[in-house]
């Protein structure tokens, strides 16, 4: 499991952020920091090993599990994929609103869907 810089790892990386970013506060604490060393740090499971005075192997157990607890998580819930399709709804009614003659509506739209983009 040590790193490599491909895309298919680079876009697990990506997806395991995101669910992260959903999820994580649901993993155990202990599992959630060697976690993010790993995904969003980018550190070695050695040196997370040294760091936590653990094997690599067990980083990688911890790894591991919270990749698969993380995307139980996603498919039952499903948070990031509604996220990531209300993303791609309010692009197209930003689209919507930039192609409109009318420019206080286009305004007003593009208002309402930057303040739906802060709200998630």
């Amino acid at each position: 499991m040590e790193k490599e810089n491909s895309v298919p790892e680079l876009d697990e990386i990506v997806e395991l952020s995101y669910l992260y970013d959903f999820y994580g506060n649901l993993l155990k604490e202990k599992h959630r920091i060697i976690f993010e060393d790993y995904v969003l740090n980018n550190l070695s499971l050695a040196e997370i090993a040294r760091e936590y005075n653990i094997t690599r192997q067990g980083v990688y157990d911890v790894v591991r599990r919270c990749r698969i607890r993380l995307k139980e998580y996603e498919e039952k819930l499903q948070l990031v994929r509604k996220f990531q399709e209300t993303k791609i709804r309010l692009q197209q009614i930003e689209k919507i609103a930039e192609e409109s003659a009318d420019q206080q509506i286009a305004h007003a739209i593009a208002r309402l869907a930057e303040e739906i983009y802060e709200m998630i």
